[in-house]
């Protein structure tokens, strides 16, 4: 059973060559959803955003291209490329892309 969907195994990818936004848009492509986890790809153009929300899991994003604006429960940080936040269960937290931007969203939810 392969957990992981969209992408090739065992083969070498760059995963910021995956997605991709045209200007005006954010692209998403899940890699992996289910009770425990999701992983999903973001391709974010400038100045589009993810408005406030909150998640019932730690919330990681990893920065593969760009730089954005993430605000968690009010406190914001300058993410570039390299770049990893890990944003708690529960706490309000928005994503805003301050140039093209591209990320590693993975979600861990709680044991059911």
């Amino acid at each position: 059973m392969a957990y992981f969907k969209k992408i090739d195994p065992e083969k070498i990818l760059s995963l910021s060559d995956e997605v991709s936004a045209e200007p005006g848009q954010i692209v998403s492509k899940t890699l992996v959803q289910n009770q425990a986890v999701s992983i999903t790809l973001f391709a974010f153009s400038q100045g589009e955003e993810i408005g406030t929300h909150a998640s019932g899991g730690d919330a990681m994003v990893c920065v593969l291209e760009g730089a954005a604006r993430l605000t968690v429960d009010g406190k914001q940080y300058c993410c570039k490329a390299g770049q990893t936040l890990v944003m708690p269960a529960g706490k309000p937290h928005s994503v805003r892309a301050e140039e093209n931007f591209k990320m590693l969203l993975t979600v861990v939810f709680p044991a059911p």
